[in-house]
């Protein structure tokens, strides 16, 4: 387990750089650039956390603390803010100590996003982690709409030993989710794993659906604890938070999982969906094997991103 972890955080450090390139270095030449602490300076760190896809919320949460804490303490050298602003990004992403409690529980996880950002494949690397811890995991291929999709999740069900309740394409995912719950129900299941279709662009169809499926789910299942996952490229940045905005819309969003945070630049995108949705980021994926999704852990997150080069060339 602990080499698991470690192998994991140099997959982070290193899925990371580009991210880093694009806010550490400014940042940076920023607190050694600048001699006091002034307008200028909180300018130059608003311009590059912005910039970093951190986002305008998340950015100002950070300098409002930030200047509170300078204030307080009675900071005068700029370098000295490094691990205060560090700290305050970690505060605004911890996800809570509830998070994964439905890894404990009867649960059904109903996961959304849309096409292309690895949706299936993220159920498949979640079916495989749960399988790990033993529990007994069902998964329902409600993305009828997608023609790859009910095959694609056979494979990954087939590869974590989960069991699979299909539809056929274009058969009515409600009713699958239906079938799904009977059967989570008859055999004991601990975790039901939904996938679901993806078309925003379709968006009422897409709303109507989701409230079906979850007016099924709180009828037949009323006693599952409940967890709603929407599956996120970070590649996209500001468009990632879009998505998730629309998708809070149409479901009652419990938390996110960025995929594709290795060689994206965009990185920063995890703190502004956290800060501006108030939604915790519980996965993210940082690779193509079932090792690569990780629960979400904001100091390690924020260590990987800010890591100094000289500790970079030891991980």
């Amino acid at each position: 387990m602990e080499e698991e972890k470690k192998s994991f955080w140099g997959r982070l450090v290193s899925g990371l750089s580009k991210t880093r390139d694009n806010i550490v270095c400014g940042m940076d030449s920023i607190f050694n650039g600048f001699s006091h602490i002034d307008d200028d300076f909180y300018e130059e760190l608003e311009e590059i956390l912005i910039m970093g896809d951190l986002g305008v919320q998340a950015t100002y949460d950070i300098l409002d603390d930030l200047k509170e804490k300078v204030r307080e303490q009675h900071i005068k050298e700029p370098a000295a803010c490094r691990q205060i602003l560090l700290d305050s990004i970690k505060a605004q992403m911890h996800t809570g100590e509830t998070a994964y409690e439905f890894e404990e529980k009867t649960s059904v996880v109903m996961v959304i996003g849309v096409n292309g950002v690895g949706k299936t494949t993220t159920i498949g690397k979640l079916a495989g982690k749960l399988r790990s811890k033993n529990k007994k995991v069902i998964l329902a291929a409600a993305d009828t709409f997608r023609a790859a999709a009910g095959e694609q999740l056979k494979e990954w069900a087939n590869r974590a030993q989960a069991e699979l309740i299909g539809g056929q394409e274009g058969s009515d995912p409600a009713a699958v989710v239906y079938d799904a719950v009977a059967a989570a129900k008859a055999r004991h299941a601990d975790v039901l794993l939904c996938d679901t279709a993806g078309r925003l662009h379709n968006k009422k169809n897409l709303m109507e659906e989701l409230k079906k499926m979850n007016r099924i789910i709180d009828r037949e299942y009323p006693e599952a604890f409940r967890e709603t996952l929407v599956v996120l490229d970070a590649t996209t940045g500001q468009n990632a938070l879009q998505q998730a905005r629309e998708f809070n819309e149409a479901a009652d969003i419990t938390g996110i999982i960025l995929t594709k945070m290795d060689g994206t630049a965009k990185g920063g995108i995890a703190v502004a969906i956290q800060a501006e949705l108030g939604i915790p980021v519980k996965y993210i994926g940082v690779g193509e094997t079932i090792d690569d999704l990780q629960k979400f852990d904001a100091d390690t997150f924020v260590d990987a991103l800010f890591i100094s080069e000289q500790e970079e060339e030891r991980c």
